[in-house]
């Protein structure tokens, strides 16, 4: 990925009026190794189980084969020949939008009847020459996909949403034939140049609830949006653990004082490094937020510190578990699940030197080795979060 910028990934959604599960499916995969971004939004016929199901099998289908670098020919013929026929119907239906991002080139974008992408370019709507892919297939003779390719620029945004979005507020006095594209495009637009630094989670968010309110808090369809934000990466750096050589202690403290970014120090022996290197004096808190853990400290320079492998621990099963419709509370781990969700590039320094404490057999066997602990949790940021995450040894 260019270091000029990076790529925010979001989406939000609310389900049918009634339904415990979405109709629409969103999925998004970083490729390791060919510096890729694919992101998939689908649409099911209905709303749903039944919707669910084929939206998942759309998305899951039109993910894989774009990773496999598939013609766009041939993955709508492949997805429109395996959808199941709705025995009510007699059709098998489901849109989907493709978006494939190359790190150092064109961004793709292959759509079969969702309401067409929006791009904005900084402050400015930006127009890709669209091109019509018609299927030609006996099954499939005449269907329609839409396909652009373009270079994005740092401060573009994709914008891709449901028809939940398009046909919110349908039927009401103020639009009795739904919201539009175009009205939930100039709200879009009003939006990034009120606040143009607007993330990708929040200006997913404002348009899910925009639609929310057209349909009086009764959503009358599966409602998506989702935004692809290219942007100045926002940088974390958490230590954690002692370096396994004391002469390295003047390492961690210099690498933390130059850090450019929100920065976090997790374990009592890491802290004590860092404020006695840096001069600095840490403030304890005796204020526990969370039962399961001790409390924060205080530091200059520092935005948050923390106990050690308890802390990663829960903030990792957090992550774990964590969906939009998650609260997070005002815990250590919370606090910096909070960062983290707020940061693009995250960067651990872990040390590799034996803390004495977590060798107590009587501790319990849960309480794992700090190093796998941070591999874990990276693991999850890569897959689940889509963040660029650095580990570093000391």
């Amino acid at each position: 990925m260019p270091d000029s910028f990076f790529i925010e990934v979001n989406c939000q959604q609310k389900n049918h009026d009634g339904e415990r599960i979405c109709g629409d499916v969103f999925l998004s995969q970083r490729v390791i190794g060919e510096d890729r971004t694919i992101v998939v939004l689908s649409d099911g016929m209905g709303h749903g189980v039944k919707a669910n199901i084929l939206a998942t099998l759309t998305a899951t289908m039109a993910l894989n084969f774009t990773k496999e670098h598939k013609e766009i020919h041939t993955i709508a013929e492949i997805i429109m020949n395996t959808l199941p026929i709705c025995s009510v119907r007699q059709m098998s239906y489901s849109t989907f939008t493709i978006v494939d991002i190359d790190h150092h080139g064109e961004t793709q974008i292959l759509e079969y009847d969702n309401p067409e992408t929006f791009i904005m370019r900084g402050k400015e709507r930006f127009e890709p020459h669209w091109q019509c892919v018609v299927l030609q297939s006996s099954k499939n003779a005449g269907k329609e996909l839409k396909y652009c390719s373009f270079k994005p620029q740092k401060e573009d945004r994709i914008v891709m949403w449901s028809d939940g979005i398009s046909q919110s507020g349908m039927g009401s006095k103020e639009y009795p034939f739904g919201w539009k594209v175009e009205s939930a495009r100039d709200f879009v637009e009003r939006i990034v140049k009120h606040e143009p630094d607007i993330s990708a989670r929040k200006l997913s968010s404002k348009v899910v609830n925009m639609a929310f309110v057209n349909d009086g808090y009764h959503p009358k369809d599966d409602t998506s949006s989702a935004t692809i934000y290219f942007r100045e990466p926002r940088k974390l750096l958490i230590c954690t653990g002692p370096p396994f050589e004391k002469e390295n202690d003047a390492v961690l403290a210099s690498t933390f004082k130059e850090f450019r970014g929100k920065k976090i120090i997790s374990g009592a022996t890491t802290g004590d490094i860092i404020s006695r290197e840096l001069k600095l004096e840490i403030t304890d808190s005796f204020e526990f937020t969370d039962p399961d853990l001790p409390p924060i400290s205080y530091m200059d320079g520092a935005d948050l510190i923390t106990e050690g492998i308890l802390t990663l621990s829960k903030t990792t099963e957090i992550l774990n578990q964590f969906n939009e419709s998650t609260t997070l509370g005002k815990g250590p781990a919370d606090t910096i699940v909070k960062l983290i969700l707020d940061s693009d590039d995250i960067d651990f320094i872990i040390g590799t030197g034996i803390n004495i404490a977590h060798q107590d057999p009587s501790l319990p066997v849960e309480l794992e080795i700090r190093r796998t602990v941070v591999k874990r949790m990276a693991q999850v940021l890569q897959d689940k979060f889509l963040k660029e995450v650095k580990l570093t040894f000391i």
